[in-house]
């Protein structure tokens, strides 16, 4: 098979014809799956992750990217057991973990968040997502300054990662320095971020 493709569908084509040639090969299944979300046509690649893991269970990615298409969807808990299930697979896989305090973030269930996230971080301290999040769940938990902690240390290495620095301007302004808060939210609006408008009022930079 080609290694680089202009057209994704005589890639997708070619796939198919290596199914039919190894119709019990997981990793085709997961290839066209990845292949099917590069044109956001999710119904077709949750088919292909589906065979995926009904050729190999343990295919932990396939697992993530079937959460990924629930995600899209709205639908937290179809990610969240998607990702349980990647975890199980591979329980040192951080990008699962990741998810999965994603999700309990998402939910409200920050001591949830809290213990997935620092799974994920124990497998992959530069876990950058995984930092920011668990920042975010801190904060939820009103722990200020193992929020700052957690979101220095994903800007530490991305200063440019938008929910860490909007992380930082709301611990700052909750410990009631609105100068540093403001510092952070603008460093937030300039990688692109999409601060509350509510919060750029509060901070007078609306």
């Amino acid at each position: 098979m080609k290694e680089r493709y202009d057209d994704i569908e005589e890639y997708i084509a070619d796939l198919k014809a290596e199914i039919a040639q190894s119709p019990n090969c997981a990793n085709h299944y997961y290839n066209l799956g990845v292949a099917y979300l590069s044109r956001r046509d999710f119904m077709e690649a949750e088919r292909a992750f589906l065979e995926a893991v009904r050729q190999s269970p343990r295919l932990a990615e396939a697992y993530v990217q079937l959460g990924g298409i629930c995600m899209q969807r709205g639908d937290l808990d179809g990610c969240l057991n998607y990702n349980k299930e990647a975890a199980n697979s591979r329980p040192r896989f951080a990008v699962a973990w990741g998810n999965i305090g994603f999700v309990h973030l998402q939910k409200g269930e920050a001591e949830e968040a809290v213990a997935a996230l620092k799974k994920a971080l124990k497998w992959d301290p530069k876990f950058i997502q995984a930092l920011a999040s668990l920042g975010a769940a801190y904060h939820m938990q009103g722990l200020l300054d193992a929020a700052i902690e957690a979101s220095e240390k994903a800007v530490s290495l991305e200063p440019g990662f938008g929910p860490a620095q909007n992380n930082l301007a709301l611990a700052w302004m909750d410990k009631g320095d609105k100068e540093k808060a403001r510092e952070h939210a603008r460093l937030a609006l300039s990688s692109g971020y999409d601060v509350p408008k509510e919060f750029l009022a509060e901070l007078d930079l609306a």
